[in-house]
């Protein structure tokens, strides 16, 4: 028996191994969110095993099921049992994905609490007390052993199974101690309140888009909405350069096949995660089809969709789905080896065609890409196609319009299984995308109910911390934590309020038939008009730079007409709940291009702020109909900061909050912890 007892050790040691790099790697709160991806919700049908009624992962089904499982096992002591029972029920909490740590290998059971903190947080001792020689058929903490088994026949202690099993229940981590997971983060006293937001310009060419080169250069791309894109060199923060761009030199120059308007242009662009080695680059456009002939795709308005175009409203001069959504890809013209040391251009020929739809409408049709950061998939945001959404389509499953969809881009199938599978376009739909377990849904579509999402963006700390924000109609602008399978409410709601709409050919959405996930944060249209025009949200980007280190993990958002910046801070960290304030922004006196000025006041003329963009330095930018901006240190404009360093004579030095030192510290840690659990795992064996 002596090969099977070391099998088991190397098992065991493994499962250690394995559990602790999971638990290494991901040692951040994230917000609450189900083992599958999705946002919690309120059950419809009150759940009768587990006691989750309030947010949960559970549906009624999901209810049974556990119970039929807890019965399988035939546990005939009541303690046990009453254990047992809470930790399979533990899958209904909202915060199950990090109890179950699937971002690597999902576990069989949560990771449970293992900690002399309070008097409750020793529940994996407990369960160890309670249940070691209890016999357990199908135990989840054996999934590979068939039949009844005890604790005791697999681990040999208490501490052994709770150094598997077992977290510290310290404020960095989410553990189960047996009731549902309840975050008691203080929030950092210390950290200081903006005073302001210091702005440089850097160049005065209007752009629509930015992304970062993915070689982690100090390079990045710019488009506008005309259809031209340049590579351009962005300088240090306080050389009092500009941004070094040549507008006679475009990297791509799609003009000829971009249909451009007030509504319509060159939307977005998009690097393959891999475009240093492949050269990959995507861009999301209009078209116009009456003038090019590559302009042909289906209509958002189908009889898939209960919708008839000849039956559409008129729309100004427009025919219904005159206008497409085009994503396509293109390459550069340059070999591999350099591209990462020079600034190369790209075909204006397509690759391949990815998506193409008509458009019902000539507003609201969004057209941002961008890839996700752990999946590497495209993700494509699309409008409800505007006129207040008649037809209802935000709401409508089988529809594209008000969606965020999802594809890979990575497998692209043949002719005829895009054809076999009515795929819009050339790529493959991932597997876990929500049509799996929502059988209406279209398979690309990721989350539903949007009216115009306007600017989204991934948390680079946090990447489940998916954020857009979506314009509203009449009164509100709001900001919303995207989720697989989120509904956000459009147009049964407007933000968190019930909206009646004007017409509704296509139909309404009862309030009793979705479970609407309301947004985190936004403005009333009434805050803002201040009878100076409209209200439009532009989404932006979490605050990562240290740059000005009082910005630092704020949620910076803006209005699109230039008189509003907002950050929202998430109190306390990780809960999703924000609260807001409206940040005072000037430009700075010694600004690489000098600031115009807002007559009559110190407030940059900005124009229009179309988009927030970010380098690969995590500092952030404001694109604007009148230039580029960045944010610098606060110093500059003369707002205070408390974190910011001066040193005499130069340019004042961020230094970063003390969140950052902590994150640095407990990296050093992690890398330490993992080299010794390695040797001690060498000189085990």
């Amino acid at each position: 028996m002596v090969v099977p007892h070391l099998m088991m050790k190397m098992n065991i040691f493994f499962f250690f191994y394995v559990t602790l790099f999971q638990l290494l790697i991901n040692p951040a709160l994230s917000l609450p969110l189900c083992t599958d991806s999705n946002a919690p919700h309120t059950p419809k049908t009150p759940l009768v095993f587990c006691n989750y009624n309030g947010s949960s992962c559970c549906d009624s089904t999901d209810d049974s099921n556990i119970q039929k499982q807890f019965e399988s096992m035939n546990v005939s002591q009541p303690a046990c049992a009453s254990v047992l029972k809470s930790i399979l029920c533990s899958r209904c909490d909202p915060f199950s994905a990090e109890l179950y740590t699937i971002k690597t290998a999902a576990r069989q059971v949560p990771v449970l609490c293992n900690s002399t903190v309070s008097s409750r947080n020793n529940f994996c001792e407990t369960v160890w007390d309670t249940c070691q020689d209890v016999s357990v058929t199908n135990s989840p903490f054996s999934p590979s052993l068939q039949g009844q088994s005890k604790l005791s026949d697999i681990w040999q202690s208490r501490s052994d199974f709770c150094n598997v099993i077992g977290r510290a229940s310290v404020n960095e981590s989410v553990c189960f101690d047996g009731e549902k997971v309840s975050i008691n983060i203080s929030t950092n006293s210390t950290k200081s309140t903006p005073t302001g937001m210091c702005l440089e310009k850097i160049a005065n060419g209007s752009y629509l888009d930015m992304v970062a080169h993915t070689d982690g250069s100090n390079r990045a791309f710019f488009s506008n909405q005309k259809g031209q894109i340049w590579s351009a060199t962005i300088p240090e923060v306080g050389s009092g350069r500009g941004l070094d761009l040549d507008e006679s030199n475009p990297f791509l120059d799609l003009t000829d096949q971009v249909h451009f308007d007030i509504q319509f242009g060159l939307m977005s662009i998009a690097l393959h995660p891999n475009f240093a080695q492949n050269g990959r680059f995507f861009a999301s456009f209009n078209c116009d089809r009456t003038q090019t002939p590559s302009c042909a795709g289906r209509c958002a308005c189908n009889s898939d969709v209960n919708c008839d175009p000849s039956k559409l409203a008129p729309d100004s001069a427009a025919q219904p789905c005159q206008y497409q959504s085009v994503v396509a890809e293109y390459t550069t013209n340059t070999t591999a080896s350099s591209r990462t040391s020079v600034i190369s251009t790209a075909s204006p020929v397509e690759v391949r065609r990815i998506f193409t739809m008509g458009l019902p409408f000539t507003s609201h049709h969004a057209g941002q890409i961008l890839f996700g950061p752990n999946d590497g998939y495209l993700y494509f945001m699309m409008g409800d196609g505007g006129g207040g959404d008649p037809y209802n389509f935000a709401q409508n499953k089988k529809s594209l319009l008000g969606k965020i969809m999802r594809f890979d881009v990575d497998n692209i199938p043949s002719e005829s299984e895009i054809t076999r599978l009515g795929l819009w376009g050339n790529y493959s739909i991932p597997r876990d995308n929500p049509y799996n377990e929502d059988k209406d849904l279209q398979p690309e579509i990721w989350a539903l109910g949007l009216q115009n999402p306007w600017r989204c963006s991934f948390d680079l700390e946090r990447p489940s911390y998916f954020m857009c924000g979506d314009t509203g109609e009449n009164e509100y602008e709001e900001v919303d934590i995207i989720t697989k399978n989120g509904n956000y409410g459009w147009r049964v709601y407007e933000g968190a309020t019930i909206y009646t709409p004007e017409k509704s050919p296509g139909g309404n959405t009862s309030t009793g038939s979705i479970n609407p996930i309301f947004p985190v944060m936004g403005y009333e249209h009434s805050d803002v008009n201040k009878n100076e025009g409209s209200a439009s949200i532009t989404g932006g980007f979490f605050y990562r730079s240290t740059t000005d280190p009082c910005l630092y993990g704020s949620y910076l958002y803006g209005d699109l007409y230039a008189r509003y910046m907002w950050a929202g801070v998430e109190t306390p960290e990780n809960s999703g709940n924000f609260t807001t304030s409206n940040v005072t922004f000037s430009c700075a006196k010694d600004s690489p291009v000098p600031c115009d000025l807002v007559p009559g006041s110190e407030l940059p003329a900005l124009g229009y702020v179309f988009s927030f963009g970010q380098d690969n330095k995590k500092d952030v930018y404001l694109l604007t109909s009148s230039g580029v901006y960045r944010i610098v240190p606060p110093s500059r404009c003369g707002y205070t900061c408390a974190y910011e360093s001066r040193t005499t004579g130069s340019t004042p030095a961020p230094t970063s909050p003390s969140g950052s030192g902590a994150n640095m510290l407990k990296d050093s840690c992690k890398s330490l912890l993992l080299l010794l659990l390695l040797f001690i795992g060498l000189s085990y064996y």
